[in-house]
C-alpha cells in the first residue's frame, strides 16, 4: 500500500524538523511544499505532502505517523 500524509506547521524550523524527520523514516516527498497565510493566527504556514510504500492493509484506523 502508498501510505500519504500531510503535514503542516507554522513556518519555523519545526515544519522543517517534521519533513526532516519524515525523511529519516523511509517517507519521500511527493509534490512540492505550499506557503499560505493563515487569517485566523495571522502566521504563515507550510504543508508538504510525503507518501511511503509499506506492507500493510490499507485501513482508517491506521495511524500514518507510526509507520
Amino acid at each position: 500500500m502508498k501510505a500519504y500524509r500531510l503535514l503542516t506547521e507554522d513556518d519555523t524550523s519545526a515544519f522543517c524538523h517534521k519533513v526532516s524527520e519524515a525523511l529519516s523514516k523511509g517517507w519521500e516527498l511527493h509534490g512540492s511544499p505550499a506557503y499560505a497565510f493563515d487569517a485566523a493566527t495571522g502566521k504563515m504556514r507550510c504543508a508538504q505532502a510525503v507518501t511511503k510504500d509499506v506492507e500493510a492493509e490499507y485501513s482508517p484506523d491506521i495511524k500514518l505517523g507510526q509507520l
